[in-house]
């Protein structure tokens, strides 16, 4: 997979368990956010903002992977490295009304976000329930 394998790693989790790889598509350009909110009346949209140089933000995303179980197709997943691209983190606060927060999840449905989330709290949020 590329980069992301180099940012997620392999398909194990530390423990040595199988964790389900996460079909993500890199959130670059601004342009995509109108994208994101006309895609959104199709299916949910995922936008995981991700701070590659902190150690939370890595922990979270660690865990928001392993309890991701979704099935291929349900969701389209976004993820946002902060540090390369802080004017497409600045816009995603401002065309969905969500302060920003590193790392953030938000999922967007019929082009608003239904629900936000940062930091551990992330791993609270059950996607089934947005699909």
């Amino acid at each position: 997979m590329g980069i992301f394998s180099g940012i997620f790693g392999g398909s194990k989790d530390e423990d040595g368990k199988e964790v389900s790889e996460i079909p993500w598509k890199p959130l670059n350009t601004i342009a995509q956010l109108e994208d994101i909110k006309k895609q959104s009346n199709a299916r949910p949209q995922v936008i995981f903002k991700h701070s590659t140089s902190c150690g939370i933000s890595r922990m979270v995303l660690n865990m928001f992977k392993s309890g991701y179980g979704l099935e291929e197709g349900q969701m389209d997943f976004y993820f946002l490295d902060l540090l390369a691209n802080r004017d497409v983190s600045h816009e995603v606060a401002s065309v969905f009304g969500v302060m920003h927060q590193s790392p953030q999840l938000l999922i967007v449905k019929n082009g608003v976000v239904v629900v936000h989330d940062s930091h551990g709290s992330i791993s609270d949020i059950k996607l089934e329930q947005y699909i």
